[in-house]
């Protein structure tokens, strides 16, 4: 890694590493390139790659090798002693070939050319000790699992990038840091407050911002994550969409908006200390942050990852090392009495106050179709909102079945399809034998192709779901990880055990594909000499050998109704104006 001047870096003076080739260097590394493997970066390497190149991530010049990676992981600190919390590495899937002169082309997902890396070294990553230092010691954290999904195997080298990943949406938005600072320096800001965001803004973050720019500062960066967050959260185009919608409410002299596109790990204080270092390369000097900053919530215990506090003392200890002092994000409640928004430390006791939480938000309201209040949001956020969130009963669903050959999925699928219709929802059914011999034609039983049967299921699922439809899988999908990545995926995700003992799915068995798997004709056969690995949580089970396939239909149909996705028969007929998702249902709702 090339030395970078240490200490802070000042907001407008500060050397940017700029990592995209030019002239003959550019000609020079594509050409290397073209001939070169290609390696399809993840969503999270893309972000990664895509703040290297601009100097978001200054002072990186590259993905970490191995002694950087360590020494960032036991002290947050590069090895050469500059504060860096979290690793940035780029990892290799374990049957990738390493070519004889080290040169590796990296690429989107779609194959488009981004990058060359001449590769100099490889390492293994230590998840033990990432779990140990960086999530919070639990295998539950959300980041933790998504990294034991993939290779451990990581590179390193020299990077040189061609383009950076190319984004069509909110093109004027998208300003590098150079240009995030030319702005600033045109409207005459040099105290900086930054407004960190993974959600949209209601009128109590407004009632921060507002604060924040009568204190000590020129102007606040709106700031808000459009890379890969937490699962659940509101999409970035809504979540950018509502940012821009109450823009107009503030002085354009003061306040600026621009796009951040980070891949957030959830790490609480080190991640939070990644996101002061990233504004001070954008020209910030301060940072709001909050309690439970980049936390991802609680475990299934209702434990937080985090304390409260921890990101903020965190960052406050490293203020004057990285330039960037912590505003903290302190909690308002509306206060009805006075019709207006407090610090809930300011409220006189005994006074009432009001507040909605991001969970109520996404549960109680828009799940059910219910309308924000307007003291809550403004009624053009609500209604954005409501536009790209619509109730759980107009949203796709996967019911995935899984279970031994047998065991009655298929019989199953047909039941439910027909009565999914009594609810007004037509569904497509993905069998396991017919996608076997059309979309998964030429896959084998090996538990490589399994893996990937399953995957393709997953993503049709998925895109079907993502556009509101209802699908229904039947497959024996034996592996647990396999299963938990699709439900990952696509989200709406009810998974359902069809659980018969083998003696019975035996007995089923008119082709008789069990006794020619026990005589050896047939390799690699579920139950047999393969195993199944049985859901362990948050699924429903169907014991189809004491109960009959309509009795397991009512029991999913049970499922479906407890989580919103379908209302009652006698309900159809009508629908509350408060449940339609339009901006004029909304304002009525309201009181706009």
């Amino acid at each position: 890694m090339s030395p970078v001047p240490s200490g802070p870096i000042d907001p407008y003076g500060g050397a940017l590493v700029d990592l995209l080739a030019r002239g003959e260097e550019r000609i020079e590394a594509l050409e290397i390139a073209e001939r070169a493997p290609r390696l399809a970066l993840s969503e999270t390497e893309l972000c990664d790659l895509e703040l290297l190149a601009c100097g978001g991530f200054s002072p990186l010049r590259g993905f970490l090798g191995r002694e950087d990676y360590r020494s960032v992981v036991e002290r947050m600190r590069l090895a050469d002693g500059k504060l860096w919390p979290l690793p940035v590495t780029l990892s290799a899937p374990e049957g990738f070939d390493l070519p004889r002169d080290g040169a590796v082309a990296l690429c989107d997902p779609k194959g488009v050319l981004l990058a060359l890396l001449r590769i100099e070294e490889e390492f293994e990553a230590d998840l033990e000790s990432e779990k140990e230092l960086l999530f919070a010691r639990s295998e539950e954290h959300p980041t933790l699992r998504r990294l034991r999904e993939r290779s451990r195997r990581r590179i390193a080298g020299p990077l040189t990038v061609l383009q950076a990943p190319v984004h069509h949406d909110f093109p004027a938005l998208r300003r590098t840091p150079e240009q995030v600072r030319r702005k600033f320096a045109d409207l005459g800001w040099c105290e900086v407050v930054a407004f960190q965001t993974r959600n949209p803004i209601h009128r109590a973050h407004e009632e921060l911002i507002r604060r924040a720019i009568e204190g000590a500062v020129d102007g606040c960066l709106i700031h808000p994550v459009v890379g890969f967050t937490k699962p659940g959260d509101v999409d970035a185009f809504t979540r950018v969409r509502c940012v821009q919608a109450i823009l107009r409410t503030f002085d354009p002299r003061r306040v600026s908006l621009a796009l951040l596109p980070l891949a957030m790990r959830m790490a609480g204080p080190r991640e939070a200390l990644l996101h002061a270092i990233v504004r001070r390369n954008y020209g910030c000097t301060r940072l709001i942050v909050g309690r439970d900053h980049a936390g991802p919530g609680n475990d299934s215990r209702g434990r937080p990852f985090y304390g409260p506090l921890e990101a903020q003392e965190l960052l406050r200890r490293h203020e004057e090392e990285i330039g960037v002092k912590v505003v903290p994000f302190r909690s308002f409640v509306y206060v009805p009495a006075l019709r207006d928004h407090l610090p809930a430390d300011e409220v006189p006791e005994g006074v009432s106050v009001a507040e909605i939480s991001g969970t109520q938000v996404r549960t109680e309201y828009l799940a059910r179709g219910r309308a924000l209040p307007e003291w809550f949001t403004r009624f053009e956020v609500a209604a954005l909102l409501a536009e790209s969130h619509p109730p759980r009963h107009r949203q796709g669903v996967t019911v995935w079945l899984t279970g031994l050959s047998q065991a009655g999925k298929s019989t199953i699928a047909e039941i439910l399809a027909q009565r999914l219709l009594e609810h007004g929802r037509a569904s497509t059914v993905l069998d396991g034998d017919v996608v076997r011999t059309h979309l998964s034609k030429g896959l084998g039983f090996s538990r490589e192709d399994r893996e990937e049967n399953v995957r393709r299921l997953g993503f049709v699922a998925g895109e079907i779901t993502r556009h509101g439809g209802t699908v229904i899988v039947a497959a024996i999908s034996p592996y647990r990880a396999s299963r938990e990545a699709c439900r990952a995926r696509i989200g709406n995700f009810v998974e359902v055990f069809v659980n018969a003992p083998l003696e019975v799915c035996e007995a089923r068995d008119r082709k008789g594909n069990y006794a020619k798997a026990r005589a050896g004709a047939i390799r690699g056969f579920t139950g047999v000499d393969d195993p199944y690995e049985p859901p362990v949580e948050d699924v429903l089970e169907c014991r189809t050998d004491v109960e009959t396939p309509a009795e397991s239909v009512e029991k999913i149909l049970v499922r479906l109704r407890a989580s919103g996705y379908l209302r009652e028969p006698d309900a159809l007929h009508e629908e509350p104006a408060s449940e339609r998702p339009s901006l004029q249902a909304v304002g009525t709702s309201t009181g706009s």
